[in-house]
């Protein structure tokens, strides 16, 4: 070990926000430090960025460290964690670790996507060590909402470090593995420099209940039902997907799939063999024939996704599959914040055709798989870091856990926010650089920054409507036609009740006709000058100035 090696940590996502995680964690001197990124996740984006598919993480610190990144470890396939890989691994082409369900998901997002680029995979699994560069790699198990998640605990020269991804404790889950307390407690007896925490349940109180405790509530509501059952929940969670399998398997019921991601994660699913005691699912063209009280639909759209199946449903808009009245639909999810508002349109939309809603607020349909507070104490207990990192959350969330960790006598507890980076080791945990770090969108077969791809403009757009100009002068600088004019996304008439179109064409031809013959050569200047007289009239009339598009040309 060099005199001047530091250890280092470096989040580009999802510190200071829910979703999109990216860490990087370096080794050695600065100039030759060398690095492994764990996680590469999206985050999927609001009504302010219109048309945008994804947002994805801004990796150009690494533009000219890529020789230096020694490999990518995916914690487990939540689209936070692993749904940008697919997009920003071609511009680094390293070694990627993850696990079989992991990469199945890759290989079939990869083939739904049409995404040209073949990431190779290094299989990893609970137990595994690898060792990449100057780091030793050692994957453990921990249960969370989606098969094969894993810690990471990052060996270095100058200490050991845990990176718990996302994780809970349930003893009695539907899908394994346990957290392994075992492991973590002989990792802390080896002795930890630094703990890596989720913090998205650090404000709730006590211990989340069990994953079996929600397959008993399942059963209880679709037993109960008299029609038919339609029951969405996150498509990553095959457990929750089991349980209601099974609830619906001890009811008499039937299964349908909706919903081209859910099936995709079931297929995945069944390759690895953790649905092999699961019945086979009906096709979407048997479901008429079922009778009412006979059939549970598992459908995606929990979020309010417009295009989801849920939503279809609740417009009435499926050719083969459809609610009426006195059928229940169960919300076995949590409202990511944000999403409320789809989400409510859509449960009106169901409650109008006489559906029965039912969320976790009625009955225990759902838990998450994130550590309440008494669960992260146990994670201290087990491993007795000498420094706790908070992560994997937005502001509060990381203040909440500061605060526990520091009353659980963690004497270090850094503030870390993305783009900071910590060193670890040698010497106290201190914050010694700021590095680049944002967004980027995914805009169909693009990705860009928000200028580069017309964000701004667009999102202006919607707000205020473009204008279309064209203006035709003859060899004497003369009008040698009327001025042609478009509008697009404007009100029809102004406060007046003038037609809008008119308004703005005289404000076209004032314009025009205010400047004297002979300065009309300067068509630059002619062409600002009816762009500024049809914002202006706009203005004056709507109490908005659009976007104004002006082309003049000389015959």
């Amino acid at each position: 070990m060099a005199s001047k090696d530091e250890l280092v940590f470096l989040p580009l996502g999802g510190v200071g926000e829910i979703g999109m995680n990216l860490a990087l964690y370096g080794f050695g001197p600065e100039a030759t430090r060398q690095w492994i990124m764990v996680d590469c996740g999206v985050t999927f984006p609001g009504p302010d960025l219109p048309g945008v598919d994804l947002v994805l993480p801004d990796v150009r610190f690494l533009a000219d460290k890529k020789k230096n990144l020694k490999g990518i470890f995916i914690t487990h396939a939540h689209e936070d964690h692993y749904g940008a890989l697919n997009d920003i691994w071609p511009g680094l082409n390293v070694p990627v670790y993850a696990s079989p369900f992991t990469a199945g998901m890759l290989e079939a997002k990869r083939n739904y996507e049409g995404t040209r680029a073949e990431i190779p995979i290094t299989i990893f699994k609970a137990g595994d060590r690898i060792n990449v560069g100057p780091f030793e790699v050692e994957a453990v198990g921990v249960n969370h909402s989606i098969p094969e998640p894993m810690s990471l605990v990052i060996r270095t020269p100058l200490g050991n470090v845990i990176h718990t991804g996302d994780w809970k404790i349930d003893h009695n889950p539907s899908l394994g593995p346990l957290t392994d307390e075992d492991r973590f407690r002989a990792i802390g007896d080896e002795g930890v420099l630094a703990v890596m925490c989720d913090s998205t349940n650090a404000m709730r109180d006590g211990i989340s209940p069990s994953e079996e405790e929600v397959s008993r509530g399942l059963q209880k509501v679709i037993e109960a039902a008299e029609g038919r059952v339609a029951v969405t929940t996150f498509s990553s969670n095959v457990g929750r997907i089991r349980s209601i399998a099974l609830a619906a398997e001890a009811a008499g019921r039937e299964v349908l799939l909706l919903g081209s991601s859910l099936k995709r994660v079931v297929s995945v699913a069944r390759d690895i063999g953790i649905m092999d005691d699961i019945k086979p699912f009906i096709a979407e063209d048997e479901f008429g024939y079922i009778p009412r009280d006979k059939v549970v639909v598992i459908l995606t759209g929990s979020q309010g996704e417009p295009r989801a199946a849920l939503a279809k449903l609740s417009r009435d808009e499926m050719r083969n599959v459809a609610l009426a009245a006195g059928d229940t639909v169960v919300f076995s999810s949590r409202t990511i914040p944000g999403n409320e508002k789809p989400i409510l349109e859509i449960m009106n939309g169901l409650i109008e055709q006489g559906v029965n809603i039912v969320t976790d607020t009625q009955a225990l349909v759902h838990v998450s798989g994130h550590p309440r507070r008494n669960e992260l104490l146990k994670m201290y207990e087990w491993t007795r870091p000498e420094i706790l990192v908070p992560v994997h959350g937005e502001a509060a969330h990381l203040t909440s856990q500061r605060d526990l960790a520091l009353g659980a006598g963690i004497k270090t507890v850094p503030r870390v926010r993305n783009g900071n980076m910590l060193r670890l080791a040698p010497g106290p945990a201190e914050i010694i650089a700021d590095v680049p770090f944002g967004r980027i969108y995914k805009d169909g077969k693009l990705i860009g920054d928000f200028e580069e791809m017309g964000i701004g403009d667009r999102r202006k757009l919607s707000y205020v409507g473009h204008v279309s100009v064209n203006v035709l002068l003859d060899s004497r600088h003369d009008f040698l036609a009327d001025p042609d004019i478009v509008l697009f996304g404007l009100p029809d008439v102004d406060d007046e009740g003038e037609s809008m179109e008119d308004t703005l064409y005289d404000a076209v031809l004032g314009a025009v006709e205010s400047i004297p013959r002979a300065r009309r050569k300067d068509l630059d200047m002619l062409r600002e000058s009816v762009r500024r007289a049809v914002r202006s009239a706009a203005n004056n009339g709507w109490g908005k100035k659009p976007i104004v598009t002006v082309f003049v040309t000389r015959l």
